[in-house]
């Protein structure tokens, strides 16, 4: 489906939208009002008039082209409206996570010297205020929500957002001429936004994505999947992170798909069968999570039931090969018996899912292919706008990335002598080439224009061939790119073998006993793991055991429980290496989390915060010798 409008920047892409929907009753977004109600469809005309009188506040506080602006806020339509604002303007957008703490928000206020501050909920506005005084740039915070708590309206650096856009749509005569004078003055090479890394060592860095970047990205992405005015996506990841803002949001509204907002992440489930959409962008997580749900109510179930149930996976998978005739008749049934359930799951519309953000399990993916649930598997980073390579809808081959984007080349460069030994464009496809594995390098025009303020990390990520360095490890497979593992998640044991945790972990987490896994055993003689039980198979091993009074931190530690686990890990460890099978575990009663600092916003681990927290119970899996 072709893009709706012409455009070079995220400027041009909002401003010729807005013309073609002008009058029309075109959907744009959908949110819900308060909990329990009905999505309420929001038409092109009504952003128009919001975005126009916020852009005339902007000017007429100052806020000009090349300024910051910082946004912390959930996904939701004000946060759409503050970027088309910022973007009209030629200035920063400066996103936050809504999971960050004050003293991180106070580091990013203050390094991106941000000149405004938009917040979302009472707990962000609070945030806010706690950190005021200590970022000096910032002139005020306008608040999406009337806050609860008692006082913090009366800050006189406190506004709410209904009370600027009155003033706005007062001062829109008056500062139209600017407005317009702005938004003809902003070209590619602008800096639409700062996108702050996660930050897992060191302090964050925010890295510069141009307007060429994002728009380059979006464009690309629309050569590979098929979205148009009919569709529909629902939105959850958070926008602030560019998986979501170039592939969720940008990319969506460039094909005139309605983009209805998630509640919350916990509601997505609800809310799949509420705004039913074609189309879902996710990280990994979620799938594995649909998936343990089903095979756990198939492992519980009688031995017809899982009979039943391979025998569906099996015809799923020949007709996703493309095999038909008689297996055309049996899917129809395979659909009827099985996968009906899941597609009314997910909305009873879904053409596809897209997943990036972190490897998707190739059993998970098998899994939802059978299923007639494609998902197209990406990849790419921050600071690559972030799409490098992706799965193509008419021939997703499970297990890798697809293939390189248009415009965009990707090198492997062999890690022992730093070697480039493949490269790969998206005008080129050499279906012949498979390579051994090295570093994934990338060039071409999604990448950032660099660290905001730091030039060292600059030169640390981008060489001076022009190369990025994505720290990842993969291989070409038939001219697909295949990811490995992150260089610095390798693992070394004492026997100085290489080890990536993430392929081992992916493959247990499709155990309806483990709802988390973390490998360890870095400079040891094996490997163990931290393990979160899944919580739903744990009580059930209690009630079937007399062991329901015993709290869960003794449950899991009680021998029974153990041996359970025990025998999981053995079964699975059977289709490793010998150096990669693990071979002591510990149970742990707390999931990782993101509040808890141990998930980045895209739900991966943050290794060295999980292993600093739990140093103790890993040093305990491996005795020193006496």
């Amino acid at each position: 489906m072709p893009i709706q409008v012409p455009f070079e920047t995220l400027t041009e892409l909002y401003l010729n939208l807005a013309s073609k929907y002008k009058g029309s009753d075109k959907v744009a977004y959908a949110r819900k009002p308060s909990p329990g109600t009905a999505y309420e469809p929001i038409v092109w005309d009504e952003i128009t008039v919001d975005v126009q009188n916020l852009a005339a506040y902007l000017v007429s506080k100052g806020i000009k082209k090349g300024d910051t602006v910082a946004i912390l806020s959930e996904n939701r339509i004000e946060w759409v409206v503050v970027d088309l604002a910022l973007q009209l303007l030629g200035v920063i957008n400066v996103s936050l996570y809504a999971t960050l703490p004050p003293n991180q928000v106070e580091y990013i206020l203050n390094d991106s010297q941000a000149s405004l501050f938009f917040v979302s909920t009472n707990i962000q506005l609070k945030k806010a205020v706690e950190v005021f005084e200590a970022c000096p740039t910032v002139k005020e915070v306008i608040a999406f929500d009337t806050p609860k708590t008692a006082g913090l309206l009366d800050h006189k650096y406190v506004r709410l957002l209904d009370t600027v856009l009155a003033e706005g749509l007062k001062l829109e005569p008056k500062h139209a001429k600017a407005i317009h004078e702005a938004a003809q003055s902003v070209v590619p090479e602008d800096v639409s936004t700062l996108i702050y890394t996660s930050g897992t060592t060191g302090n964050p860095k925010g890295a510069m994505l141009t307007h060429r970047n994002i728009v380059s990205n979006v464009k690309a992405a629309h050569e590979v999947v098929g979205v148009g005015p009919d569709d529909r996506v629902l939105s959850f990841l958070p926008l602030c992170h560019s998986f979501e803002r170039t592939a969720g949001y940008y990319t969506m509204i460039a094909s005139g798909t309605e983009i209805y907002f998630a509640e919350s992440v916990d509601t997505v489930a609800k809310n799949l069968t509420e705004a039913r959409p074609t189309i879902l962008i996710s990280v990994p997580r979620l799938f594995e999570r649909i998936f343990n749900t089903i095979n756990k109510g198939v492992q519980e179930g009688s031995a017809v039931k899982k009979a039943i149930f391979k025998w569906a996976i099996g015809v799923g998978e020949k007709y996703a090969q493309g095999k038909r005739g008689l297996v055309a008749t049996q899917k129809k049934l395979a659909d009827k018996l099985v996968f009906n359930k899941l597609k009314e799951k997910t909305g009873g519309r879904i053409k596809f899912f897209v997943s990036g953000g972190a490897a998707l399990p190739p059993d998970i993916g098998s899994f939802f292919m059978s299923a007639g649930l494609p998902i197209m598997e990406g990849y790419g980073l921050t600071e690559t706008s972030p799409v490098m390579a992706v799965n193509h809808f008419d021939g997703p081959r499970i297990g890798t990335v697809g293939k390189v984007i248009t415009g965009v080349t990707v090198g492997i460069m062999r890690l022992s002598d730093n070697e480039i030994i493949a490269t790969v464009s998206g005008e080129d496809y050499p279906t012949t080439l498979t390579s051994e594995a090295g570093e994934i390098l990338c060039k071409g025009p999604n990448v950032m224009k660099g660290y905001w303020k730091n030039e060292e990390a600059t030169r640390e990520m981008i060489d001076e061939d022009g190369w990025l360095h994505t720290g990842d490890v993969g291989r070409f497979t038939d001219g697909l790119l295949q990811i490995t593992d992150r260089i610095k998640h390798m693992i070394v044991n004492a026997g100085g073998k290489n080890i990536y945790p993430g392929p081992i972990e992916d493959m247990f987490k499709t155990s309806t006993w483990i709802e988390q896994i973390m490998v360890v055993g870095e400079g040891q003689q094996f490997m163990a793991a931290l393990i979160v039980p899944d919580e739903d198979a744990v009580q059930a091993f209690a009630a079937q055991n007399d062991l329901s009074g015993l709290s869960r931190e003794e449950l899991l530690v009680h021998p029974s429980l153990r041996n359970e686990f025990s025998k999981v890990v053995r079964e699975f460890s059977k289709e490793l290496a010998s150096h990669e099978k693990i071979r002591d575990f510990v149970l742990l009663s707390e999931e990782f989390g993101i509040e808890s600092g141990e998930m980045t916003p895209t739900m991966k681990l943050k290794r060295r915060v999980i292993e600093q927290k739990y140093a103790d119970q890993i040093a305990a899996l491996f005795p020193k010798e006496a």
